[in-house]
């Protein structure tokens, strides 16, 4: 069989374009069955996919992480997977990021099908990652930074950043079991800060969210326990109680009894993303995702420094020590996607780092095909909605392509797709523009 594959290939110059089968990922806190869009993508593009309407499909995961390397789907390329195939042919990459980021596609693409909370984490900077890697290497896997994008495919919901003082000064007031946790005197330190500069807003932040974070277990529970109950009653007597975000706290209360991160709502900006909006997490903000689809890019890392909605180890000292305490209001924490010039149906989520940028085309049915812009970069292309043959100059044959396939193109490479069914198209591609 291998000489058979041999032969074949003599005669025929191996594309730089192949479809990819991707790894899903079925986390505890995925959505279940074929309410995950991650479900939904994965029994779309692989007829032989059998979801299961009791597990979770949380993550679809696209690239060459060592824990989800693609699979190539072209038995003409004798490497299995895309990380086996980018080590043997680097020039792929484009020379600037092979250059950059010394041989290796330099993110990880994904959709995520939220059903619970995810814990409240940061993402240390590139500086601090690679101390953090040297003094502790089981929590900290790799010395690199790991900034991430969020695009919402469907309603998304996620903490996101310190909010405006005045809102948790307002919190701490209409609250009493928070302003406990918090104390007087962090109380006071913020309320006081209003009137002086930045810098002392930062510092009475750090010092009221260490407070928080700093409390003994037991006193968060029976706190936490009160504020139930009361919100508990309020719901039951019929009254609203979302000035204090209370169906929110009820809800993650829930899915984390006791957690110290139900209080952190108070501290965090709450954003609901619609579709197609974005929010962008350089390091050092703190977050979570809560619910709902996205498809998310991020620089290749497993760093992640965790605050609380989770069972797993919180570094809590390198948090409060590391966290950017800048408040802002929660519509400055969307990210705005910018116009192509060059092609109309393209829109650009291109982040401050170097690392990743992510495109969305949205082509109408009424177009019988579509030219994907070729770019100094290997790209990974998502067929979120619609029905389409790939070409290329170089390939032999076209690459049929529905919702939920996926795309590995190489640097420069340039591909026509053909609409096989008059339907709008939806398609995500993650790239990096130097």
């Amino acid at each position: 069989m291998a000489a058979q594959r041999g032969g074949l290939r003599a005669g025929v110059q191996a594309s730089e374009v192949f479809p990819l089968s991707c790894v899903v990922q079925q986390y505890a806190w995925g959505k279940m069955g074929s309410n995950s869009e991650v479900a939904r993508l994965l029994a779309s593009s692989d007829p032989l996919a059998r979801i299961s309407e009791d597990k979770p499909y949380a993550e679809l995961w696209m690239g060459t992480h060592p824990r989800g390397d693609a699979k190539i789907l072209d038995n003409r390329i004798p490497q299995k997977t895309l990380g086996e195939w980018i080590a043997e042919n680097q020039n792929c990459l484009g020379s600037k990021v092979k250059d950059t980021f010394n041989g290796k596609l330099p993110f990880l693409f994904k959709v995520l099908s939220v059903e619970t909370a995810l814990s409240i984490q940061a993402h240390p900077n590139k500086e601090l990652a690679e101390k953090l890697h040297l003094q502790a290497p089981q929590h900290y896997p790799d010395a690199n930074h790991k900034p991430e994008l969020a695009i919402a495919l469907t309603t998304f919901q996620g903490l996101c950043g310190f909010r405006p003082v005045e809102e948790i000064l307002t919190f701490l007031t209409k609250v009493p079991e928070f302003q406990f946790l918090i104390g007087d005197n962090a109380t006071t330190q913020l309320k006081q800060s209003l009137s002086h500069d930045s810098q002392a807003m930062a510092s009475a932040l750090q010092s009221c969210f260490s407070h928080l974070l700093r409390s003994e277990k037991k006193v968060v529970v029976e706190q936490l326990n009160l504020l139930v109950k009361r919100i508990s009653q309020q719901v039951a007597a019929g009254n609203n109680v979302e000035d204090i975000c209370g169906e929110l706290l009820l809800q993650l209360h829930q899915q984390y009894p006791g957690d110290i991160g139900c209080f952190a709502i108070y501290f965090l900006n709450l954003l609901t993303l619609k579709p197609g909006e974005a929010m962008f997490l350089e390091a050092n903000v703190p977050h979570a995702y809560l619910k709902g689809d996205c498809v998310e890019c991020m620089a290749c890392s497993d760093n992640t420094v965790r605050a609380g909605l989770t069972p797993k180890f919180i570094d809590v000292p390198t948090l409060c020590e590391m966290l950017s305490y800048t408040p802002s209001p929660s519509k400055d924490r969307l990210f705005p996607p910018k116009w192509s010039q060059e092609d109309p149906y393209l829109t650009l989520y291109d982040p401050p780092v170097p690392d990743f940028t992510v495109m969305k085309m949205e082509v109408p049915g009424s177009v019988t095909e579509y030219k994907v812009l070729a770019v100094d970069s290997a790209s990974i292309l998502l067929m979120v909605h619609g029905t389409v043959t790939a070409s290329t100059p170089t390939a032999q044959a076209v690459i049929p392509l529905q919702s939920g396939g996926v795309l590995f193109i190489g640097a420069n490479e340039c591909v026509l797709l053909k609409l096989t069914v008059p339907e709008d198209l939806l398609i995500f591609r993650a790239c990096c523009l130097l």
